[in-house]
């Protein structure tokens, strides 16, 4: 059902009822490490470039989704997925080899969030009893993309932010016969925002302000309060974006207990990795939240959370011309 302006509430409740987290070697020696359900030592992966590597996170991530949820890829009406690199190809060759029928998506950084979103409204309007969605991105497929090759070894200034080299899949499915497990209850679809700002290396401070309009318009079309919430979580604004983003809403008048407002970006790396302002990249809010908060609602951490994934719609090709930087963030909400 819509409420408000750009939000939908899912009454029949889709279930995250599986998932599946891989992630690289930087990431085994992160703060989440126990939360990953495959972890690599190597960025190669076994394969000869860093893309298929990219690929290979996606499809480890979904089988493992298939193993825990007890399903088969051909039970999955359909595959939602997104990455970074140039027409979504690691997404969309992993959906070759899994055979199920396919929505590529592209949201930048926000991309797990909105295949959440449409999955849920799939599963909430019964047109679909399972549905597989998740997003991935690799350090160094990355970085070779958007800036400079990691062997380069260029500096970076503090304001930059480290790409997740993982994946985060869920299995969404009805709440026929199912246990108890998180599940989603709304969703707030974000509107590109755009400041004027054009640095590629300030990720987080360009994405704040989408952050920021899609809270405010959370909270207004479901006439609730940040209270409302254990847990409120942006999705890589790191920790340039997440002071920008406190201050924007204490301006807007809107006022978040902060040690409620956390950020994947800096949650899912140690004080003493080298990541400057924290982490980004399509994976980080999938592995944090398919992960991470999932686990720590199954253990009655959390009851209530919104996820609010950002997502900078820059390419290599605006970075060149110029151009400033559109943004975008979608939320979602999940209870157990």
């Amino acid at each position: 059902m819509l409420q408000g302006k750009q939000s939908w509430v899912f009454q029949n409740h889709p279930v995250i009822k599986a998932t599946g987290v891989s992630g690289g070697p930087f990431e085994a020696n992160g703060r989440l490490a126990n939360d990953f359900d495959i972890l690599h030592d190597d960025l190669w992966m076994g394969k000869t470039s860093y893309e298929q590597a990219h690929r290979i996170l996606l499809e480890e991530a979904a089988q493992t989704a298939f193993k825990k949820g007890e399903v088969k890829p051909e039970d999955i009406q359909f595959f939602l997925a997104g990455d970074l690199i140039n027409q979504i190809t690691p997404s969309s060759f992993a959906a070759r080899d899994l055979k199920i029928p396919y929505f590529g998506l592209f949201g930048a950084c926000s991309t797990s969030m909105e295949g959440l979103a449409l999955a849920s409204f799939m599963v909430n309007y019964q047109g679909a009893t399972n549905v597989l969605t998740g997003a991935s991105s690799h350090n160094a497929a990355v970085e070779k993309q958007f800036r400079y090759p990691t062997e380069y070894g260029g500096q970076k200034p503090p304001t930059a932010q480290w790409t997740v080299t993982g994946a985060g899949v869920a299995l969404v499915t009805s709440r026929q016969s199912v246990g108890q497990l998180p599940y989603t209850t709304s969703a707030t679809i974000g509107k590109v925002v755009d400041m004027g700002l054009a640095d590629p290396f300030n990720m987080g401070g360009a994405m704040a302000p989408a952050a920021v309009d899609t809270i405010l318009a959370h909270f207004q079309d479901l006439k609730i309060d940040p209270s409302h919430y254990d847990l409120i979580v942006t999705g890589d604004l790191g920790r340039i974006g997440r002071e920008t983003a406190i201050a924007l809403l204490k301006e807007k008048g809107l006022s978040i207990d902060e040690n409620k407002f956390k950020d994947c970006g800096l949650l899912v790396y140690t004080k003493d990795q080298p990541v400057q302002s924290g982490g980004s990249g399509a994976g980080c809010s999938a592995t944090v939240l398919y992960g991470h908060l999932l686990n720590e609602m199954k253990k009655g951490t959390y009851k209530r959370i919104l996820l609010v994934a950002t997502g900078a719609l820059l390419s290599p090709l605006t970075v060149q011309q110029n151009e400033t930087i559109p943004c975008i963030a979608h939320a979602v909400s999940i209870e157990i």
